[in-house]
């Protein structure tokens, strides 16, 4: 019996190891998203009309939720994407990126 729990913890702790994190709402994360064209179907990215932050100087006026319905609005208007679930992770990567541009 024991050599089966010896046999099981062996296996879970493979499993454990080499399943890879979810990367969380990180700011590289957000970084990433904004310079990707995969959010929208036209082709453009965030950073096509904010490079390097172009445009955004006023961000720091609005609260997270505000400025999460505006990065939702950007994606579906600008980009021709699908908004994000408001809990997404993506959009709370894209929202700390977004506030580590904020000077």
């Amino acid at each position: 019996m024991s050599r089966i729990v010896a046999l099981f913890c062996f296996l879970a702790l493979a499993w454990a190891v080499s399943v890879p994190a979810m990367e969380g709402p990180t700011v590289e994360l957000g970084k990433n998203l904004f310079e990707s064209t995969s959010l929208g179907s036209n082709g453009k990215s965030c950073s096509t009309c904010h490079q390097d932050g172009k445009g955004l100087n006023k961000i720091g006026t609005y609260e997270d939720g505000q400025l999460k319905e505006i990065i939702s609005s950007c994606i579906q208007n600008a980009l021709k994407g699908k908004k994000f679930n408001p809990e997404a992770q993506e959009l709370d990567a894209l929202l700390a990126y977004l506030r580590s541009l904020q000077k």
